[in-house]
């Protein structure tokens, strides 16, 4: 198990291929040593907790630790440091290869010093000793070469020991915080002024500069940036004080992007969105290839795509970022796209029917149920493991009601010149404000407020004592929240015509496993915009709405499928027993029935575009996929 392979994957967006750096090794274990590896991570992890190893403010490679609950933290100590009226920068930093040097003998200095059990110190040794990495690449030579520091980037221990091995490289701030996020480390301070907060972060980058150096860990400075913080109050000229590190100098960034957020000085939500919007765009042309107008993947598929594909891009982080009123239009007219590729329905038909053709909500309840998700797992989660819910406001009934010992909430006490902020469960105003991890445990006041203690959203972490084993489970809390988002889609959703009469839901529907062009026309026809002669639009407003096939009565969807007399051998071959299309009916429900429709609209191509008709081959009306019927 000490040899391994090494796949050299290109990192994305280098500016040159022609240096080591802009490679990442990542290598390929055997499945047992993953096995084992996972079980010493989870011993490793649980150990380094309780003997005061981990930094407090550390995050990533850890259980119940995300992205969200790190720049959370950070927006939060911004936006209370500015409540104290202080002046606030941040130094973002990154370790230089930081897998690539840690130390087998360094670390286990530090679990022995620690108190860590001696087998799982030995074993932690034996891991990173004596171990064999061959390179595949084209042109490789296929040998196996002794790789004396490091630990393997794939594995599922390494980022833990990468956290270890750093976990000194944080300077205490009297006004301030230094966080990390596995290899990404950031420093802010506050005071009365930018220069102040400039020759702060000057000395304590020096100060963590020096000891990491003894350690083997190294900062890339060239990807070093500099935030000087700002709020939408903030009348003062904009900063361009640049910091100097290592003799380079860095000016402020107007845009940051960490951890997958774009960070702005105001903390405005809407570049962030703006960013992912792009992405979501770019991901969309490429996955819309794979399902044409009326071919390729169906429509379950196609939803499966926008769901699991495209709404993550989209969405990330809206579980801290809320959108603007502009920012929200741009992501819904590109959502809505994205739906109507999915259904195949026209661009003409109701926004509300197509959410529920589509059994998708819109982004606004999508986004609001993430952020409630956020919210439910903060202030359930123990604060001695996660720094953001040490932060939330001491009413807040957590499990444990722990507060970070760096929080700095006491300088708002007794400043003249701090902001008003008021509690988590009222509500934001303009005179009063709400810091973000306040704003979070508002949204989930309903839920609460009213519980003495709440449960841990897992035991695995802290074990429980007698005392303090609260009255409800973390699951019966829960519940409630999974079914918000239907409530919530009903709330936020445009409204539905009256014409259409099928309720939400957040299942696909069973028809949507049918072949691409026949779901499409059903999609079509029940939202009462396709091509049947009634459904009128603004291609067929001066169109008659006469069935052309029996021309006795108007072209509705009912009168297409039960009533036509023209279609009566069809409908008796195979609709015999189907005599109702409602949303009350077996039909869509029952696959089998929904089989025997498709055949019958193939069989008398109801519902077709007209140049598929014998009957109106010479009528001029655009084609799926030329115009209305295209996503």
């Amino acid at each position: 198990m000490e040899k391994a392979n090494g796949i050299v994957l290109d990192k994305p967006c280098k500016p040159d291929y022609r240096t080591p750096a802009s490679f990442r090794i990542i290598v390929l274990l055997e499945t047992v040593s993953m096995i084992l590896e996972r079980l010493s991570a989870l011993r490793l992890s649980s150990a380094a907790s309780s003997r005061g190893l981990l930094h407090p403010n550390r995050c990533g490679s850890l259980a119940g630790l995300a992205c969200f609950d790190t720049v959370a933290l950070l927006t939060h100590e911004v936006r209370l440091l500015q409540a104290a009226s202080f002046k606030v920068s941040t130094l973002f930093l990154d370790v230089k290869g930081g897998f690539d040097n840690v130390c087998a003998t360094k670390l286990t200095t530090i679990h022995t010093r620690g108190g860590v059990s001696a087998y799982l110190v030995a074993w932690i040794k034996s891991f990173l000793s004596k171990r064999q990495c061959r390179l595949i690449f084209q042109g490789a030579p296929k040998v196996f070469c002794p790789a004396a520091v490091g630990t393997p980037q794939g594995s599922p221990i390494s980022p833990l020991l990468f956290v270890l091995h750093i976990a000194s490289l944080h300077p205490t701030l009297p006004q301030g915080l230094a966080i990390s996020y596995v290899d990404d480390l950031t420093i802010t301070v506050g005071s009365d002024s930018v220069h102040s907060n400039i020759c702060a972060l000057q000395y304590y980058f020096g100060s963590i500069q020096r000891p990491g150096a003894e350690w083997g860990v190294a900062f890339s400075v060239p990807k070093t940036e500099l935030n000087h913080w700002r709020t939408l109050k903030d009348r003062s000229d904009v900063s361009s004080t640049p910091i100097v590190i290592n003799d380079m100098l860095f000016p402020p960034s107007q845009v940051v992007r960490w951890l997958g957020y774009w960070l702005t000085p105001t903390q405005h939500s809407s570049v962030h969105f703006l960013r992912r919007l792009a992405l979501a765009r770019a991901s969309f042309t490429t996955i819309r290839q794979l399902s044409a107008a009326g071919k390729g993947l169906s429509s379950w598929c196609n939803r499966k795509l926008g769901f699991g594909a495209i709404l993550p891009i989209l969405t990330y982080g809206c579980d801290l970022f809320v959108p603007d009123a502009a920012t929200l239009r741009k992501i819904n007219s590109f959502w809505h796209g994205v739906l109507r590729w999915t259904t195949n329905c026209f661009y003409t038909t109701a926004l509300g029917a197509l959410y529920r053709e589509a059994s998708l909500p819109p982004i606004s309840s999508i986004c609001k149920h993430h952020r409630r998700s956020a919210a439910i797992r903060l202030v359930y989660a123990p604060s001695e493991f996660n720094p953001a819910t040490a932060r939330i406001p001491e009413s807040v009934p957590t499990w444990d009601q722990g507060q970070s010992a760096d929080d700095h909430s006491f300088l708002l006490q007794g400043s003249s010149k701090a902001i008003h902020l008021t509690s988590w469960l009222g509500p934001a105003g303009n005179s009063a404000q709400h810091l973000p991890l306040d704003s979070l445990c508002h949204e989930v006041s309903d839920l609460i407020e009213e519980i003495p203690i709440l449960p841990l959203a897992s035991t695995d972490l802290v074990p429980l004592p007698l005392s303090r084993i609260p009255s409800i489970t973390y699951q019966a809390l829960r519940a409630p929240l999974l079914q918000s988002p239907l409530p919530d889609w009903l709330d936020l959703s445009p409204p539905v015509p009256l014409s259409y009469p099928y309720s939400d839901c957040l299942t696909p529907h069973a028809f949507t496993g049918l072949p691409r062009f026949i779901c499409g026309r059903m999609h079509q026809m029940r939202t009462g915009s396709s091509y049947l002669a009634a459904h009128v639009s603004w291609w067929s407003r001066d169109s008659s709405t006469i069935d052309p096939f029996c021309e006795e009565d108007d072209e509705s969807f009912q009168h297409a499928i039960l009533l036509c007399p023209a279609k009566a051998q069809p409908r008796l071959t195979h609709l015999a027993g189907v005599d109702d299309i409602g949303p009350d009916g077996p039909l869509w429900l029952l696959v089998p029935l929904l089989r025997v429709l498709a055949e019958y609209l193939y069989a008398t191509r109801t519902g077709f575009p007209p140049t598929m008709l014998r009957i109106r081959a010479d009528t001029a009306t655009p084609e799926p996929g030329s115009g209305s019927d295209s996503a």
